[in-house]
């Protein structure tokens, strides 16, 4: 009895649906049995595979059934190899990697995860810090990174780029460089090329002709001024927030619209736009590339509004050391309870962003306190007696902090 039932467990197991060898015809689903992905992470691809690009991207695969079953390769998308193993040399940067199993009968089954290839120490390399990989064709674009002193050269869409200038940041370095004008809408991998002719991966940009907002489209005053930044905004026809359609700009170039906001009662709009093809206006958010955004539509009145750079780190009698451009007589005229906000944008380059609201003398106003920030927000603050009274016996108000724009002070 206990032979048969040896036998028996060994007959069930060489009939495993993992048994490459157990699915015989062509017209049986075919399976990538090895290596394993990992599944997605909040819908995400999931990293399959990280090494160095001194190293080659090397595997083989296992699939069923083994002899009806061909196996091509693509990474972002592009067909790179054909059969059940791959050995190729990448440069530094992050890939999707797809594997498409087909068997003979037309039955195909697939797996996609990320590839990482790191970057040797002392490597030209670039960062993502914002919205700088959406870019127009013919437009001076930004690669933010380090050790990027000898690049001569951006290599983008088979064609090499030699118009790029290079600054440096608070945390590394921005090299600029002229997006060739004939390049078609379509993701690019850059590549960087140093004096000696070597090439370094520069990960992904997204080349586009549509009409981008990225900022400034979540907030606006009724009946005020409204700007509007990104890219090809040039092209832009209309803007359409709630039921009321603007047509006429106070200025428009390809990246800023300056309008005046309908005066709408406060509350939070959609806010759509057609460009002057018909197409849709596009806007820059967490979540994506969508075509309408929520704006919030407010009674505040503006006391400031621009962009101006705040870093502790500068200099005494930098301008951008501080933001102290409203003056004392603004704020004698305020009362208690009046609600004071500070609308702000971080700058992408550096290496941290904290705020805080403080009198000409650098004393923090009661009940506040120096704050991390992130992305673009605003700082809201309830202005009490106390706090009206410092600001005018120790010269005025200040915003202080590094690595952020003050983009707008209101009142309300």
């Amino acid at each position: 009895m206990l032979l048969a039932m040896g036998l028996l467990s060994m007959t069930l197991t060489s009939c495993s649906d993992d048994d490459p060898i157990s699915t015989a015809t062509a017209n049986d689903d075919p399976r990538i049995i090895d290596p394993v992905f990992p599944d997605r992470e909040n819908g995400q691809l999931a990293t399959f595979a990280e090494f160095s690009r001194d190293a080659k991207l090397s595997m083989t695969l296992t699939v069923t059934p083994a002899d009806y079953t061909t196996c091509e390769w693509f990474l972002d998308g592009k067909k790179v190899n054909e059969g059940k193993s791959i050995e190729q040399q990448l440069e530094a940067g992050t890939y999707d990697l797809k594997i498409v199993a087909t068997t003979t009968a037309g039955k195909s089954t697939s797996r996609e995860g990320l590839v990482k290839v790191k970057p040797l120490d002392g490597d030209p390399t670039t960062t993502t810090k914002s919205f700088e990989r959406f870019v127009a064709p013919g437009a001076v674009a930004t690669l933010y990174g380090t050790n990027l002193s000898n690049i001569k050269a951006v290599a983008i869409g088979g064609q090499q780029v030699t118009d790029i200038e290079l600054e440096t940041t608070d945390d590394g370095q921005a090299l600029q460089y002229l997006v060739p004008e004939n390049l078609k809408d379509s993701t690019y991998r850059i590549s960087l090329i140093d004096n000696d002719g070597n090439s370094y991966g520069g990960n992904q940009v997204t080349v586009t002709s549509k009409a981008l907002v990225t900022a400034g489209a979540n907030r606006a005053n009724a009946n005020a001024t409204w700007t509007l930044t990104g890219i090809n905004l040039d092209k832009v026809a209309s803007i359409t927030i709630g039921d009321k359609t603007i047509t006429s700009f106070d200025n428009q170039s390809s990246e800023t619209l300056v309008l005046t906001c309908p005066n709408l009662a406060e509350g939070e709009y959609d806010v759509t736009g057609k460009t002057k093809d018909g197409s849709e206006l596009t806007f820059y958010t967490a979540n994506g590339i969508v075509n309408s955004e929520k704006v919030t539509i407010s009674s505040e009145r503006t006391l400031w509004e621009g962009h101006h750079y705040v870093s502790w780190d500068k200099p005494d009698g930098d301008p951008n050391k501080t933001f102290n451009l409203i003056g004392q007589d603004v704020f004698a005229q305020l009362k208690a309870g009046t609600i004071l906000r500070v609308y702000y944008s971080t700058e992408p380059s550096a290496t941290y962003h904290q705020m805080q609201l403080m009198t000409g003398w650098w004393t923090l106003l009661p009940n506040t306190e120096k704050i991390d920030i992130s992305g673009s927000g605003v700082d809201t603050y309830t202005l009490t007696q106390e706090a009206l009274d410092l600001i005018q016996n120790q010269s005025g108000f200040l915003c202080g902090g590094h690595g952020y724009y003050v983009d707008r002070v209101t009142v309300q």
